[in-house]
């Protein structure tokens, strides 16, 4: 069994702004495409939701290998998560943490899967990644 390949993006014009979520998916070679946007948003709520739609797509639990160009989902979702679980969601400078409820929401997503996190350099010449990126600004041309 091939292991699903998630390639995820945000983008915003403006940051807050228009914002769009692109995902790109690779399984037994078939891919899918899914996008999105916002009208008000920031790029890191957008990147947050690519890797949430990705997950989501799938309703059984699977092997995925998810690729981001988002230091803050990496570093999120692989070490300061786990503190501000255990501080009440309250960052190390006791302030709530933003975007608390998506990151509620992958973390949950992130549990259910076996996800390994994989960081691409955005916009590197990595094929999978730049699909997730144009599917992302088609999420705010659309909007």
């Amino acid at each position: 069994m091939e292991i699903i390949k998630i390639y995820t993006d945000g983008a915003c014009r403006g940051n807050p702004g228009q914002g769009g979520w692109g995902v790109y998916i690779t399984n037994d070679g078939e891919s899918k495409k899914l996008f999105g946007g916002k009208m008000h948003t920031t790029n890191n709520e957008m990147e947050l939701t690519a890797s949430i739609k990705g997950l989501e797509f799938f309703s059984e639990s699977s092997k995925i290998n998810l690729f981001t160009d988002s230091k803050y989902v990496m570093d999120g979702i692989n070490s300061w998560i786990l503190n501000w679980k255990k501080n009440g969601w309250k960052t190390a400078n006791k302030k709530p943490v933003k975007n608390m409820e998506l990151w509620i929401e992958l973390d949950k997503l992130n549990t259910f899967h076996d996800v390994d996190w994989h960081w691409v350099k955005g916009h590197s010449g990595d094929s999978g990644n730049d699909m997730a990126d144009e599917l992302a600004n088609q999420g705010i041309d659309n909007l």
